[in-house]
């Protein structure tokens, strides 16, 4: 009997295990596929240009969970209480600002010629446009341009890397991104003989102000984009190329 007993209990406990096996190889084989349709739909993994995609997708959570939180709200209020003509001015000051930078690089890519331009705009905007606030350049047929040094280094031949997501700055390449400190710093010539309270206050200014100018285009690709990570990684790795070969078009 209690042999029976035994050999009955065996019995039950290989059923028990043999259809557990099978349930798991079940959902294995549903949870793949579930998992082929969804990359076959987002690109996941398919894109040679962003081998660190998991990485890149985590921090691009982090960066969307503090806009969320943070920087959004801010941009929202800023726009709601500044009249737009501060909002204009305070544009325009950064927009100036930036001129300096992008002349040397402007030059540094052999475009001399919008170089000089630029640093006519700035000359002009500074002056007759109270310290830019107006952007009297545009007006009188100078035109603005945008140049950094990662561009320089895609001009001078350097390769672009892997995609990257940076915190808080967001979209990137592993060579943009080894230029970012040199344009952050580049690009904050003017505050440079400030306090660092001056300079760190400027800084949330201007991310503020950038925040503010595309929440329109933002609230957009988040209607309308089924992959937003996707969809912005693809806008700036074909802008970045655009502006890198614009010369060979």
């Amino acid at each position: 009997m209690s042999r029976y007993f035994f050999r009955l209990c065996l019995a039950l406990i290989a059923s028990v295990f043999l259809t557990a096996c099978g349930s798991v190889a079940t959902v294995k084989t549903k949870a793949l596929a579930s998992l082929e349709k969804v990359s076959v739909a987002t690109g996941i993994g398919s894109n040679p240009a962003d081998p660190l995609e998991g990485l890149n997708r985590a921090m691009f959570s982090v960066n969307e969970s503090l806009d969320a939180a943070v920087i959004k709200p801010v941009a929202q209020a800023y726009q709601t209480i500044a009249p737009s003509f501060v909002q204009t001015g305070v544009a325009n000051f950064f927009s100036n600002a930036g001129d300096v930078w992008t002349a040397v690089n402007n030059i540094l890519q052999g475009n001399v010629a919008d170089g000089v331009n630029d640093l006519m705009r700035f000359a002009v905007n500074t002056t007759i446009g109270l310290g830019g606030l107006l952007d009297i350049a545009s007006a009188s047929g100078m035109p603005k341009h945008r140049a950094d040094f990662g561009q320089t280094l895609g001009v001078w031949g350097v390769p672009s890397g892997p995609y990257v997501v940076l915190p808080v700055l967001g979209a990137s390449t592993l060579r943009d991104a080894l230029a970012t400190p040199i344009d952050l710093r580049g690009g904050n010539i003017l505050f440079s003989q400030v306090s660092t309270a001056a300079r760190n206050s400027s800084l949330v200014l201007r991310i503020v102000d950038k925040r503010a100018s595309a929440l329109d285009a933002v609230n957009l690709i988040d209607e309308a984009a089924l992959d937003k990570y996707v969809f912005i990684r693809g806008a700036y790795l074909q802008r970045r190329e655009s502006q890198i070969k614009k010369d060979d078009d």
